[in-house]
Parts: structure tokens; C-alpha cells; sequence
């Protein structure tokens, strides 16, 4: 089995020319996209929608780093914002309506703990999911083998070393779960402030308010 073979199957894997032919063509992408026009919008989601390949109404605001793409899938309108980082040696599965905030951090890959075997060269990488409605707050960082559930808010700055559970808020580090989500957040904007009445007008008419 090849080293390519290997780290797919999220076995131990050395990073090999092999393997590094696949990050130059990734690399090539995002030299394109950390260095487009900031105010192309156009050009930029088609060097995503390249980079990604199955994805759609996906923005990612550059700069943006990852190993391969190919790794990532992400749902309907995702969104990264500036300076987002998936290390993808493990398959990244993202689900509709997901936001990262700025410096977010997503990592399958991993190294042996003890040193003597760590300076072999072999690495690994465990797959991470994460469902829909989920917005991960800046400066987050999400750790290898993690799934995070639907409908998730995690706080800014937590690490997320363990699974979180649907329709909860998260944060810290480790990040833990702080409460539920429930419909008394419905119109929540900013701690104890709602949404002011003539915005919840407007989302409540385009079917986003009370149900």
C-alpha cells in the first residue's frame, strides 16, 4: 500500500513525493486565490468552487490554507472568513449554512506523541464532521476525529478537542458544552439584546421568524 493509499484509510502514513505532488496542485489554487483581486467576488468563489470541487454558494474570504481541497466538502453557503486553516490529510465534511469566523482552525493531521517515533516522518490524519447551522466562532481551533453535531455555536477561541452534541453552545478550552439552543433564542442577537423590531419585521416576512 502507498503512502497516498494510507493516509486516505487515516493509517499511519510518511508525507511522501507522492503525497507532495498532490499538495503542489492545492498549493497552485490557493497561490491563485491569496492573491486575487480582494474586491473580485466572481473570480474568487470560481478559484473555491476549483479548490473545493462539490460545493455550492461557497465564500471564502483570502487568505485561506489547506493541504489538498480535495478533502473538503462542505455543504450549501458556506462561509470562511480571513485567515481560515483546514489541514485536510483526513476527509473535512461540513454541512449547509456554516460559518468560520477569522483564524479558525480545522486539523485531521496529527504525529505520534512519543518523539522517537514522531522523527520517523510518520503522520496521520482523522476525519472531522461537522453538520449544518453550525457557526465556529474566531480564532477556534477544532482537533483531529472531531464531530460536531447540527445547530452549534462555538464560542470564539475554544478548542475543540472533544465531539459536541446538536443544538448546543459550546466554548473553551477544552470547549464544553454551556447549554442548549432552544426557541427562547429565536430573536437572541448580542447576550441579553433581541433583534430590533424592525429587522425581526423583515425576517419574520421572509419566513425566518416565529414558527
Amino acid at each position: 500500500m502507498d503512502n497516498l493509499e494510507r493516509m486516505k484509510m487515516e493509517l499511519a502514513y510518511v508525507a511522501d513525493d507522492a503525497v507532495f505532488a498532490e499538495v503542489k496542485k492545492c498549493r497552485r489554487l490557493l497561490q491563485t486565490l491569496n492573491t486575487a483581486d480582494r474586491s473580485d467576488f466572481e473570480t474568487i468563489a470560481g478559484i473555491v468552487k476549483a479548490l473545493l470541487g462539490k460545493s455550492e454558494g461557497a465564500f471564502i474570504n483570502p487568505p485561506f490554507y489547506c493541504d489538498l481541497g480535495s478533502h473538503i466538502e462542505v455543504g450549501k453557503n458556506f462561509s470562511a472568513n480571513y485567515n481560515c486553516t483546514i489541514l485536510d490529510v483526513a476527509k473535512v465534511t461540513i454541512g449547509d449554512n456554516c460559518l468560520l469566523g477569522p483564524n479558525v482552525g480545522i486539523y485531521t493531521a496529527g504525529h505520534p506523541l512519543h518523539p522517537v517515533t514522531r522523527s520517523s516522518g510518520y503522520e496521520y490524519g482523522k476525519a472531522i464532521r461537522i453538520g449544518d447551522n453550525v457557526w465556529i466562532g474566531g480564532h477556534s481551533v477544532v482537533c483531529p476525529g472531531v464531530r460536531i453535531g447540527s445547530n452549534v455555536v462555538i464560542g470564539a477561541g475554544s478548542v475543540v478537542t472533544r465531539d459536541i452534541p446538536d443544538w448546543s453552545l459550546a466554548a473553551g478550552n477544552p470547549c464544553r458544552v454551556i447549554r442548549k439552543i432552544t426557541k427562547d433564542d429565536r430573536r437572541k442577537l448580542f447576550r441579553e439584546e433581541e433583534i430590533d423590531e424592525e429587522a425581526w419585521g423583515e425576517l419574520t416576512a421572509r419566513g425566518f421568524g416565529e414558527v
